[in-house]
């Protein structure tokens, strides 16, 4: 006897359970009901036939499992629908109905975003200057407000205008005032315009330079530096400079930029003067000076001294 009721339980549900037709039913039922299916098959009602929306229903039920506006999850790495980031969306095809998925909200914010990164080329810049803002940045003396209405005026021409000015700013000021922080705020206010700007920290990339010096990527660097729509280099002269970097690489990269016209900005610890020294110090005398003059010719023909006043915030 023990062995007769799980068969009699088995065969009740057997019993019990809907066919298969009732369940198509149901689920063809809860579909037609959503309300962005009815309006779309009101919309298209002259043209849609019971065939076609039969055939089509593997399209909607696909359409109706999924939300249809951005659900508003904060990224779209954790978006709950087939597609991250895209939402459904109905289309009538030949004979039949289709989903096709378009970029949510989100999606498209993130994909600005690394639209405005890819206009950023960092070179060894530190991460805290990369992701500043003109908003945040301090305008509290003199110099910084110099800076703050040279940015607004440069920004305002290439809007007008659709040029990219030819000059730049030469801001000079202690350590940890913020330089490297204003550059990095302006690099990404003109990102935000599609304007291309390439940063370099000065010291590290000339490192990499003298590490890779037997290799062909030097030439390679240089062309793309120097032909960037906009130039940073941060903290200029803060380490010494030999003969060969100031001729064959920076001297190149100001040459090309003053012919094209193309702006530089500079930070340094250094006023135009002070830089100019530390830039013919050697043991090759006055041959030194004249090329120390020369590169500060360019310098000077390429931006605007700007001193940045205010207490070492790295301390």
């Amino acid at each position: 006897m023990r062995t007769i009721e799980p068969i009699k339980n088995a065969l009740n549900k057997v019993i019990n359970v809907p066919s298969f037709q009732q369940r198509y039913e149901e689920v063809k039922r809860n579909i037609l009901a959503n309300q962005e299916v009815q309006e779309f098959l009101k919309t298209h009602e002259n043209v849609l036939t019971e065939d076609v929306i039969e055939r089509s229903l593997p399209a909607l039920q696909e359409f109706t499992n999924q939300a249809h506006k951005c659900c508003g999850s904060g990224g779209t790495a954790t978006c709950t629908n087939y597609v991250n980031g895209f939402i459904p969306k109905l289309r009538l095809g030949n004979q039949i109905i289709v989903v096709d998925y378009i970029p949510c909200s989100q999606r498209i914010i993130e994909e600005e975003q690394r639209e405005i990164e890819k206009m950023i080329r960092s070179f060894h810049m530190p991460k805290d200057a990369l992701t500043a803002n003109i908003e945040s940045m301090d305008i509290n003396t003199p110099g910084r407000i110099r800076i703050a209405d040279f940015v607004a005026d440069f920004i305002n021409e290439i809007r007008e205008k659709q040029t990219i000015p030819s000059k730049g700013l030469y801001i000079h000021g202690g350590f940890g005032v913020g330089k490297s922080f204003i550059l990095g705020a302006i690099a990404n206010e003109l990102a935000a315009m599609k304007v291309q700007t390439v940063l370099m920290y000065v010291p590290e990339f000339l490192r990499e330079l003298k590490e890779s010096i037997d290799d062909s990527t030097i030439k390679q660097k240089i062309e793309y530096i120097k032909k960037a729509p906009v130039l940073m280099l941060d903290d200029f002269g803060a380490e010494s400079m030999t003969s060969w970097a100031r001729d064959e690489i920076f001297s190149t990269i100001l040459n090309y930029r003053m012919s094209e016209k193309k702006p530089i900005f500079i930070s340094s610890n250094f006023n135009y003067d002070e830089l100019e020294y530390h830039l013919a110090n050697s043991q090759k005398g006055d041959y030194e000076r004249i090329k120390a003059a020369r590169m500060m010719e360019r310098i000077k023909s390429l931006t605007i001294p700007v001193p940045l006043d205010g207490t070492n915030r790295r301390g």
